[in-house]
């Protein structure tokens, strides 16, 4: 028998999510891409069923490699959300090719409509609005069309890192979805804090803009890939939130974790119920499956997923 008696060390079991954290996950969605979409074996082991999947269309990715990414999300059970990026497609009979693959081979009906990640357009479209102006959507009958939201603003549209060009975007976006038949909603970068993104949301209900926001969220990552991303992507004010962590010797190396922004979000939105963020969208830059098994252990019964269902 051993001269030292130790008392076996309980394990660490995370907390329970409140009600308002599972209200606001329920019905979240996650980004992929072709390529990290191929390391996925089967989604329907890491998503609840009908999970909406954007699927990111990088320059270079061939549409067919889009097409079936989307059909292989609709097969498993899920509503792929494919990215149009305005400045890559070259002009309105390659829209309407795109419409018409996506619809014909996995019944595609809803699209992120954005301007895109480069510079120069490379044919006849520039910008989101470009692209709803075509009239293509409306032809095909889509049922749901998402567009870009910037709580921190976007110095490719705003140079001068101010708002004008975003805002006069963004209201005429507001018109647009008055006129249309499809459902909109503002789909947003990336934030690491709450403050900005309330004060952000809140501005633009006073501006008139009423389109429901599907607040963009990084989930579980290296906070070296973060920070990376938060550069790149022009992350602004939030960027603070890793910037202090990295300070912090005690946590540089732990992963980061949405906690902290959802919880309060979550809390927010449970006091005022007509907070206009309805919806988390993640963007899993530490892995999808890490992404995924995040939001099952914080998001309860709506996070299970479709296999476990």
């Amino acid at each position: 028998m051993s001269l030292f008696s130790f008392k076996k060390r309980p394990a660490i079991v995370p907390d329970a999510p409140t009600a308002a954290v599972e209200a606001l996950l329920r019905d979240y969605s996650i980004e992929v891409m072709p390529r990290t979409a191929e390391n996925v074996d089967d989604f329907r082991d890491l998503l609840p069923a009908e999970t909406r999947v954007y699927i990111a269309h990088i320059e270079g990715t061939p549409i067919e490699d889009m097409v079936a990414t989307a059909r292989r999300l609709a097969d498993q059970g899920y509503r792929p959300m494919p990215h149009f990026p305005a400045r890559i497609i070259k002009d309105r009979a390659t829209l309407a090719d795109w419409i018409a693959r996506y619809q014909g081979e996995a019944g595609v009906d809803q699209a992120l409509v954005l301007a895109g990640g480069i510079p120069q357009a490379c044919g006849d479209f520039h910008s989101s609005i470009d692209l709803l102006e075509s009239g293509e959507f409306g032809k095909a009958g889509f049922k749901r069309l998402h567009v870009a939201g910037h709580p921190e603003g976007n110095r490719d549209i705003d140079p001068t890192g101010g708002i004008e060009n975003v805002s006069a975007a963004l209201r005429w976006k507001q018109a647009f979805s008055e006129t249309s038949d499809a459902q909109m909603a503002l789909a947003t970068q990336f934030a690491f804090d709450a403050a900005p993104i309330i004060a952000w949301a809140d501005s633009l209900k006073a501006a008139g803009i009423d389109l429901p926001i599907h607040i963009g969220i990084a989930g579980p990552a290296k906070l070296q890939t973060l920070i990376k991303f938060a550069i790149a992507c022009g992350v602004g004010p939030s960027l603070k939130v890793l910037q202090k962590r990295a300070m912090d010797v005690t946590k540089l190396l732990l992963p980061y974790e949405p906690t902290e922004v959802i919880a309060d979000l979550a809390a927010h939105k449970a006091a005022n119920p007509d907070f206009n963020v309805t919806n988390v969208h993640f963007f899993p830059l530490g892995g999808i499956k890490a992404n995924a098994t995040w939001a099952i252990q914080n998001a309860g019964a709506s996070g299970v997923p479709a296999s476990a269902q």
